[in-house]
């Protein structure tokens, strides 16, 4: 699992060339924010907006929302500069698109380490390759650095020439792998972007599928997605009652020698005692964030 309760249900794409959006993103309830320098950015506008983000990140008054840098990929000219600015910036993590190696990861750290980069900087991947999610564990375990692996279902969509369907039959093997090496690693996993953003039942049941399968959250295109994203990925009130409810039995029967105990009729072991650990954590954390953040 996950390393920290740290909340992540939304995770929102801003375009690191649009100043006006850079300080938007300082008031919007998404708890984590993605400043983009890549796809977001036109070429002609690769250097202002590298400049831009780093500068935002530096001033701060972004409370406690999770602040990524997106860079340009090592392939591309900017990617260097990118990853050499963004290491001092005081981001709390760098992504990496196009990654299809655990090399490629260890490349990327080598030029943050150079360049000054706080042990605090984490690397967060890119998944929206074919051959990314086969080198999906690879990647995962490539570094203590890693935090996080984020589905680009865009991306993968084109490479693998199939179809965005209602319920995303086409990418379940790749959002499984991927599931299968974060949890694995340890790591956190957020979901794919949803394209229409007129289809507001659409978009409703896609974050429905991506909470059951187990992601953190969702990738974001837009402020709009921001609310109806959270109150999916929020542990519901009563099941955060219920964990709370056998969080405290369970340690009452351990206090008595009792390695199982009976609550409301339900078997409770120490596995659903972890289950429930987690779900208080994340609401607590959730709380704690909107509360700094309002």
């Amino acid at each position: 699992m996950p390393k920290s309760a740290r909340p992540r249900r939304s995770m929102l794409y801003m375009p690191g060339s649009n100043a006006r959006a850079l300080d938007k993103a300082r008031t919007l309830p998404a708890d984590s924010l993605i400043l983009d320098l890549e796809d977001a950015v036109a070429p002609d506008a690769k250097e202002l907006a590298r400049k831009q983000v780093c500068e935002a990140v530096t001033a701060g008054g972004f409370g406690m929302r999770e602040i990524i840098i997106r860079v340009n990929a090592l392939s591309t000219r900017w990617g260097y500069e990118d990853i050499a600015m963004a290491s001092k910036s005081g981001a709390d993590g760098l992504l990496l698109p196009k990654v299809e190696s655990a090399d490629a990861i260890r490349h990327m750290e080598s030029i943050m380490r150079a360049n000054g980069a706080p042990d605090s900087l984490r690397i967060w991947a890119m998944m929206e390759t074919p051959r990314s999610i086969l080198e999906s564990q690879r990647i995962a375990e490539s570094t203590p650095r890693m935090e996080g692996l984020v589905m680009g279902t865009s991306d993968l969509a084109k490479e693998l020439d199939c179809s965005h369907t209602p319920d995303r039959t086409p990418f379940m093997v790749s959002l499984g792998l991927c599931l299968l090496a974060a949890r694995a690693a340890g790591l956190a996993i957020l979901d794919g972007v949803y394209l229409d953003l007129n289809d507001e039942a659409g978009f409703a049941a896609a974050c429905r599928q991506g909470h059951e399968l187990g992601f953190d959250g969702k990738t974001l295109i837009h402020p709009k997605q921001i609310g109806p994203c959270n109150q999916v990925f929020t542990p519901r009130s009563q099941d955060v009652a219920w964990s709370r409810k056998i969080i405290d039995a369970y340690a009452a029967a351990a206090a008595r020698g009792e390695g199982v105990v009976l609550v409301d009729g339900k078997l409770v072991e120490n596995l659903h005692v972890e289950t429930a650990q987690r779900i208080v954590s994340m609401a607590d954390a959730i709380a704690a964030m909107e509360a700094a953040n309002a």
